[in-house]
């Protein structure tokens, strides 16, 4: 059997994303990139689950490399599944916490989005009571070998969120001073494929 590298998008990402990787990798790999449909951590769980039994069966060891809230739905979904290493490019690790700060930004109460169950903000994301809560009640556990790509510039995750969350499941981390949440400009791409090579 064949291992496999399955690479999973942020929000706005895509798939073909997944050929930037297949320079660090022999024949022996397929990579693959995982096209999932789901917006919500539940409807993940269950797609990611269900994606990862059918890989499992047809290869003989994984790697998972996961960016943003591809990472988020991966660290909620595949604990408890064989993988022989996580790559994490700016991950989503602590999106209670998220929430919450875009609750604040918009003066929005924790009463108030229970009470009106869904709230649409000025940037078009919904703000939803039951996801929130879904969040708060499946926190993450994860003791899979992980490498974590970080930028000093990430508007979404602080690093002390970070270096607390990498702390907490043993991962090793990597700070670029310059880098944004998305990983894009040459420097940046740069900085992402010697960490790559360095740790994969």
């Amino acid at each position: 059997m064949k291992n496999a590298v399955v690479y999973i998008h942020g929000k706005g990402g895509s798939v073909d994303e997944a050929h930037h990787y297949e320079k660090f990798f022999n024949y022996e790999y397929d990579i693959i990139g995982f096209d999932y449909k789901s917006k919500l951590p539940w409807e993940a769980k269950a797609e990611f689950q269900k994606y990862f039994t059918d890989i499992f069966s047809r290869y003989n060891e994984v790697i998972l490399i996961a960016n943003s809230i591809g990472a988020y739905f991966s660290l909620i979904s595949l604990s408890e599944n064989f993988i022989k290493k996580a790559m994490f490019v700016s991950p989503i690790v602590d999106m209670g916490n998220l929430i919450l700060n875009i609750m604040s930004r918009l003066n929005i109460s924790e009463e108030k989005l229970y009470k009106e169950k869904t709230i649409t903000t000025p940037f078009g994301e919904n703000l939803s009571w039951e996801y929130l809560s879904y969040v708060r009640n499946n926190p993450i556990t994860w003791d899979i070998p992980t490498n974590i790509l970080y930028a000093k510039n990430d508007n979404m995750t602080s690093l002390e969120t970070m270096t607390n969350f990498a702390n907490k499941i043993n991962a090793n981390i990597t700070i670029m001073d310059n880098g944004e949440h998305f990983f894009h400009k040459k420097e940046q791409m740069i900085f992402l494929d010697n960490w790559f090579k360095e740790f994969i």
